[in-house]
């Protein structure tokens, strides 16, 4: 995919062709595009400025666009694409000249002959009159979703979950690039870590160190195993089992395993047993769990977390994580493609799922213990909804009230963190006792 002559802008343009014409994800595309890339440090963060951006500002830019292209089913799409990352150079990179971004546009169009003229007038045009303004845009919902860069169904759906003021505070944050956030496998280090690589500590996760921007994977604490990607908000998780060391453990959905080695970072004599369906999801938590040094702690089995029962049977486990598939609305800053997904809005059947889970594993866990309910999405049907139907079907269980120092993302008993309020992802937890 990657050759050893394309430019920053004609690696980002074929990235950009597979997150939207072949559903690629992003982050995932432009990692392995960049990992075999021959590109400066330089180029390579504009490849990756350049697809998150676009990415992340598709709708917005297709509604500018729309201003000036007459057709668009008659373009082929990479020139449709290339237009699009063009205009959010303009509009949203400062540092890059116009000029510069249309000679750039129009080597890369010279490969389609007569496709140069076109992508020159198109951008010339653009630069030469005055762009539309959404806000002049009547419909409040689809104002929001021009300015914004959100579907209409979204727009509407985190108005209805959180008010209109709050909403448009959850909008603006997602439009802010994530920040680099890791968690430091030994609590007696964070001091040192956080010195050694000029981070700053979390404000959710006592054993969190976060940068507005960096490459934690690059430093030597990262290869030493020192501390692992993982998200300050997702790092409150295996903190709520309360591991003493000995338990037997269940992880239900654990790729990539940053749960998994969290919790195994806990256990003296005990075990955690990781499950996904793929194996080479598996190997990547074996790997995970390899370099953090817990791989005696970890095992991985193949299997598909609504057959727990099934496999292991009554009584099998001290506690559960079921780290529940979902609609990943909470990741839209890392992972802006996730919005364009029609599957993401079909809540319906997302709760569904993450209810035939818990049904399952639940019959798994020993009476007194616990399972840890979390996903990476901040819609009510797939949370709090589903602890209020868990319960009401599952009366031996009760629910243990979690708490956190930081009482903003306490509620009902549960954690739950807005993007908008610590920069961070999106995120769910809750948890079961089994009483009877």
């Amino acid at each position: 995919m990657v050759n050893k002559k394309d430019t920053a802008r004609s690696l980002a343009l074929k990235l950009l062709g597979q997150v939207f014409d072949e559903g690629a994800y992003s982050n995932l595309a432009l990692q392995q595009a960049l990992s075999s890339s021959n590109l400066s440090e330089k180029d390579k963060g504009l490849v990756t400025e350049l697809v998150y951006g676009t990415v992340m500002r598709k709708i917005t830019l297709e509604w500018y666009l729309a201003h000036v292209i007459e057709d668009r089913d008659k373009l082929d799409s990479w020139v449709y694409y290339l237009l699009m990352m063009s205009l959010y150079q303009m509009l949203y990179l400062d540092k890059i000249p116009n000029h510069a971004i249309v000679n750039e546009a129009v080597e890369l169009a010279k490969k389609s002959r007569g496709t140069d003229r076109f992508v020159n007038a198109i951008l010339r045009k653009l630069i030469d009159t005055e762009l539309p303004d959404p806000a002049t845009i009547k419909r409040k919902n689809k104002r929001l979703s021009i300015q914004y860069s959100l579907p209409v169904w979204l727009v509407k759906k985190l108005i209805e979950e959180y008010g209109e003021e709050r909403a448009i505070m959850i909008f603006e944050s997602l439009l802010v690039r994530n920040k680099a956030s890791v968690r430091v496998t030994n609590p007696d280090d964070v001091e040192t870590i956080k010195q050694e690589t000029n981070a700053e500590t979390s404000l959710l996760s006592a054993v969190g160190l976060v940068k507005s921007s960096g490459h934690f994977a690059g430093t030597a604490a990262f290869q030493e195993g020192r501390i692992t990607i993982q998200d300050e908000s997702s790092q409150l998780v295996a903190p709520t089992l309360a591991l003493q060391g000995e338990e037997t453990v269940l992880d239900a959905c654990a790729a990539p395993g940053g749960k998994t080695t969290h919790i195994a970072s806990y256990l003296t004599t005990g075990t955690v047993t990781a499950l996904d369906l793929y194996d080479h999801k598996l190997a990547l938590i074996e790997q995970n769990a390899q370099r953090l040094g817990v791989a005696d702690k970890v095992m991985t089995k193949k299997l598909d977390a609504r057959e727990v029962f099934e496999a292991f049977g009554a009584d099998a486990f001290d506690k559960i994580l079921v780290d529940a598939p979902c609609s990943g609305i909470g990741l839209l800053r890392r992972k802006p493609d996730i919005k364009y997904n029609k599957e993401t809005a079909d809540f319906t059947r997302l709760q569904e799922i993450q209810l035939e889970i818990l049904n399952n594993v639940c019959q798994s866990v020993r009476k007194g213990g616990i399972i840890t309910y979390s996903t990476c999405t901040i819609i009510s049907e797939e949370n709090m909804q589903v602890v209020k139907q868990f319960l009401t079907d599952h009366p031996a269980f009760e629910q243990v009230k979690l708490e956190h120092d930081r009482q903003d993302i306490v509620k009902d008993g549960c954690i739950l963190i807005t993007p908008e309020l610590y920069g961070s992802d999106g995120f769910f937890i809750s948890q079961f006792k089994r009483i009877v």
